[in-house]
């Protein structure tokens, strides 16, 4: 229903439509539905998002050159086929590639030699990435995005590692778990965002807890002791302390969880359970108990289930987020 036509409800979203299709499609992905999806159509959209420098110099200008999020923040170019207003966004740009990946067309066809070289543009002096050129906050989101980026297209030319590496670390606070910018609360969110970040560059493996500590570039104990105190006592995960469960930190725990091998300390009944009760009679999932559905919270717990491997749904690719065969 939400492919066809969304609710009046999510006008106010408008500038967020290509991470509501993320959702959309990457949902159906999940739920083996791939097949009511006009594979090429959505791919002439997607592209059609696509912002493109008028000349190769503009590349070291210090803007960047990825995806608008919707119609609404693409300007039209001037008299001169230069761009009057830059808005490609880096979440925008994940959430095209991701799109573009669930479907199966070519990301060879991109201009990711652009995308990449003015990727450079957003990372900060301390490693942090903007998610625009221009007004944007840093944290580890938007690095985060920049790491999947590069990920998806195979190609790391477009940030320093090292520096990225000492951001998230920079990050991680007393209690194990990591907060959005240095000094923060330890987040949800913010945890994801940081392992999944380590993980897509190479920084940790699979098997860090089982490694020797002293090697490790972050303290594994102290992580894992922080994400699982997250699973509160109704079997849903809570994104901070004191909070209540929420469907989306299922995903957002639970994939730091699958991400350190830490999977199998899960109440993976308590948490089924959970999320059973966040599923709506109209379909789809809220976020708390007995409120309405929403695309963010059913993609999540689409993904949440998959990772617990509900029969029917394809499997999980925890560091991107997506199905796992959209990830090789």
């Amino acid at each position: 229903m939400m492919y066809e036509l969304l609710p009046y409800h999510y006008q106010s979203q408008e500038i967020n439509r290509l991470t509501l299709a993320h959702f959309i499609i990457s949902g159906l992905h999940f739920l083996g539905a791939t097949d009511r999806v006009d594979k090429d159509a959505v791919a002439k959209w997607v592209l059609s998002f696509q912002a493109f420098p008028s000349n190769r110099a503009l590349l070291k200008k210090g803007e960047f050159y990825g995806f608008y999020g919707s119609r609404s923040s693409q300007f039209p170019i001037d008299e001169n086929g230069d761009l009057t207003h830059n808005n490609s966004h880096l979440a925008s740009t994940y959430c095209a590639l991701a799109i573009l990946k669930v479907i199966g067309h070519d990301l060879s066809t991109i201009d990711s030699e652009s995308l990449l070289l003015s990727l450079k543009n957003l990372q900060q002096d301390d490693g942090s990435f903007m998610p625009i050129h221009t007004g944007g906050e840093t944290d580890l989101r938007f690095l985060y995005c920049a790491a999947a980026i590069s990920d998806m297209l195979g190609d790391w030319s477009g940030m320093d590692k090292e520096k990225a590496k000492n951001y998230i670390l920079n990050c991680q606070s007393y209690d194990g778990g990591f907060g959005l910018i240095p000094g923060s609360e330890s987040h949800g969110g913010g945890t994801y965002c940081a392992i999944a970040s380590l993980r897509l560059m190479g920084f940790i493996g699979a098997d860090l807890l089982s490694n020797d500590t002293s090697s490790s570039i972050l303290d594994p104990s102290l992580l894992l002791n922080w994400s699982l105190q997250r699973q509160a006592s109704d079997g849903g995960f809570q994104g901070r302390t004191n909070k209540r469960s929420d469907t989306c930190y299922a995903f957002w725990i639970g994939a730091v969880l699958k991400l350190i091998g830490g999977d199998a300390f899960i109440d993976k009944v308590a948490l089924r359970q959970f999320l059973l009760s966040c599923q709506s009679k109209y379909g789809g999932f809220s976020k708390f108990p007995g409120a309405l559905p929403d695309l963010y919270h059913s993609y999540y717990g689409y993904t949440a289930f998959s990772f617990l491997e509900e029969p029917g749904l394809s499997p999980l690719c925890p560091e991107l987020g997506l199905p796992l065969l959209t990830s090789l």
